[in-house]
């Protein structure tokens, strides 16, 4: 999914995390939970327009991306104060994936570019596993454009949840 279903998510679980538990089990269960809700998003992606690759001649993937980034951005701005824990939890795994761990192989790869690459280099894993063993049955939308409709209905039904409880 995209990072502003990852923020509303995150945003979801801090409040009822904050409403349920007590300090410090609060905080700590809102960063497991935020954490781990990355992977299961990421593994609903496949219901999604969430194409792996970009589509820079595409003029409706690029709109679709400016403005789902553009919401993304505008989650964080919004939510920020008080939910960073929550958002800085769920964003780690591309974190990790992105600014650590890709940089790593590709690196490896420009050392060696005729080698083969033994390690998979990618926190991302979790949601393949997930996607591929208990998701399989789920239609693949990953590049039809009428997917950002599962996107919107996400995002539509995150933000009913958050303003119902906050």
């Amino acid at each position: 999914m995209e990072s502003i279903t990852h923020n509303l998510t995150a945003v979801l679980i801090q409040i009822l995390c904050f409403n349920i538990f007590f300090n410090p089990l609060n905080i700590i269960f809102t960063i497991i939970f935020a954490f781990f809700s990355h992977f299961l998003s990421d593994a609903f992606s496949k219901i999604s327009y969430h194409t792996p690759e970009a589509m820079k001649n595409d003029a409706f993937w690029i709109t679709w991306h400016i403005i789902i980034y553009s919401a993304s951005i505008i989650t964080v701005v919004i939510f920020f104060i008080p939910f960073w824990l929550s958002i800085f939890s769920v964003n780690l795994p591309d974190i990790i994936d992105w600014f650590i761990l890709r940089p790593i192989k590709n690196k490896k790869k420009r050392e060696n570019p005729e080698g083969i690459i033994k390690k998979n280099y990618s926190v991302h894993q979790v949601s393949d596993w997930i996607r591929n063993k208990l998701l399989f049955w789920l239609p693949d939308l990953t590049y039809k454009k009428y997917g950002i409709i599962t996107e919107l209905l996400m995002v539509g039904m995150l933000s009913f949840l958050i303003y119902l409880f906050i």
